[in-house]
């Protein structure tokens, strides 16, 4: 269904490319960019920019927060950047959407810098920002950087951690290893973990073989939501990586008893 939406959003953006009948606004032109982004199509979306470019200063900010999204999510960053230095008025969008297209871009380091000019420059970041930040430092490794961006964002600018924040940290600190010190932050944390929580510990676990702590992780997860079948297809795959068919066929038979349907796409293995 979203697929079919984007593709009908894409369709509709063929008239003003084509036809020139209806002068394109800034509301068609960042319309395009964002279907064009989420279908990774960069040729159509190089179309639509050269009439963002014809159309100058009638657009605003917005527009070029979509087409820097637009390159960042094809993988053109040199276009990327080249767009964010040419806003002179740049949101704190545009300095987020940034943050995470280096990220996503394996520019990790570029990422956090980005994040530190925005600082300097007096920029506020918000809730998403700090989504962002942690994510680039779990694509790094960079575990100091992660736990300072952590604690900054609460005492320089009052925001509270949510459970996105906490999925980030739990990430970086399990993908790097540091099992007890993911398990021991989801302990400390003043809400209770959701279902996402758990599951991207005990990603961490099948990462790094910790079996005790997966089988935790697993019971915190079924307790929260019985009938998902990623966290019993998650522990059942590390019990696989480890030759033990004895607890394979375990989680099986017990989701096989509680009537638990394995996703399509998910694998065994």
């Amino acid at each position: 269904m979203m697929n079919r939406r984007r593709l009908q959003s894409s369709s509709r953006r063929k008239g003003f490319e084509s036809e020139g009948a209806t002068e394109p606004n800034k509301f068609t032109l960042a319309t395009a960019f964002n279907a064009y982004a989420n279908l990774a199509c960069l040729e159509k979306g190089q179309k639509v920019h050269a009439l963002r470019i014809k159309l100058g200063a009638e657009i605003d900010v917005c527009v070029d927060n979509s087409l820097l999204d637009m390159y960042a999510k094809c993988g053109c960053m040199d276009d990327a950047w080249g767009v964010f230095r040419s806003i002179d008025d740049r949101s704190v969008v545009s300095w987020t959407t940034m943050i995470i297209g280096c990220a996503q871009n394996g520019q990790v380091r570029e990422s956090l810098d980005i994040f530190d000019e925005m600082i300097l420059k007096g920029i506020e970041p918000n809730y998403i920002t700090y989504i962002c930040v942690p994510y680039a430092c779990s694509q790094g490794g960079f575990i100091e950087e992660g736990w300072k961006y952590f604690s900054f964002m609460t005492r320089e600018h009052e925001i509270s951690p949510g459970e996105d924040h906490y999925v980030c940290m739990v990430n970086l600190l399990g993908r790097a290893g540091c099992i007890k010190e993911a398990e021991d932050l989801i302990l400390k944390m003043p809400f209770q973990p959701g279902l996402m929580i758990w599951q991207t510990l005990l990603a961490a676990c099948h990462l790094h073989g910790d079996v005790e702590t997966g089988k935790r992780a697993v019971e915190h997860a079924i307790d929260l939501n019985s009938k998902d079948s990623a966290s019993y297809v998650l522990l059942s795959n590390m019990f696989a990586g480890l030759n033990n068919w004895d607890g394979v066929g375990t989680l099986r038979q017990l989701m096989k008893t509680r009537d638990v349907r394995k996703r399509p796409g998910s694998s065994w293995l």
